[in-house]
């Protein structure tokens, strides 16, 4: 667009001019909503729901999560695991 096509429109005020705001990629922010340190433990704690859920759906009536995951992560064989009373 030319100039005299701006005025024409009336849309000079939405031009921005060279180097203003320079480095900014569409709508992205300079700051997180929360802390770096809040967002890895939310992450951890989400990661640490969705393990116990799939552990505790795949246990059987007699077993504990616990159990399941003792056999899994190789720490007790099927074996040594003891059944609910």
């Amino acid at each position: 667009m030319s100039p005299e096509e701006v005025k024409r429109a009336g849309v000079e005020a939405s031009q921005r001019p060279p180097g203003h705001n320079p480095g900014e990629v569409l709508h992205q922010r300079r700051k997180l909503p929360y802390s770096p340190t809040t967002m890895a433990v939310g992450g951890f704690l989400i990661a640490a729901a969705i393990g116990y859920a799939v552990l505790y759906s795949k246990k059987k009536p007699e077993a504990s999560a616990g159990d399941v995951a003792r056999v899994a992560t190789g720490v007790a064989k099927p074996e040594d695991t003891h059944p609910r009373k």
